[in-house]
């Protein structure tokens, strides 16, 4: 299943107010997010602004229709919209660009393990 990080920044001033906003996240709002595909959803914060967003889902752009189609949805982003600065796109979760993944360990392994030829013991079968 597909990994998807992305961007966003937080109003330096605001930091604290986000944290505790996503501290307990709406019931309704978390089972939108199950049920559209957001899977492994975390949000990271520096004390900057920066946030960093990761999820896994098989189709991004699907997940991102079917939040869309929620009421929840609707409430959410037009509540956290201020906490963000230069939104392009109007709401976060219009603003989300998907960040190219340059490296992964799981996947290196993987393919070191299929290409590494099988060790030689001496024994004979």
């Amino acid at each position: 299943m597909p990994r998807v990080c992305f961007t966003l920044q937080v109003h330096p001033d605001r930091l604290d107010e986000y944290r505790s906003r996503h501290a307990r996240v709406w019931p309704e709002m978390l089972s939108a997010l199950a049920d559209s595909g957001w899977h492994d959803y975390s949000l990271f914060l520096r004390e900057d602004g920066l946030l960093v967003g990761y999820l896994v889902t098989d189709d991004l752009a699907a997940a991102q229709a079917a939040m869309e189609a929620t009421d929840v949805n609707a409430r959410w982003q037009a509540e956290m919209a201020s906490y963000f600065v230069d939104l392009d796109q109007g709401t976060p979760d219009r603003a989300i660009r998907p960040l190219d993944e340059v490296f992964n360990l799981e996947a290196q392994l993987t393919a070191e393990r299929e290409t590494r030829p099988t060790a030689q013991t001496g024994e004979t079968p």
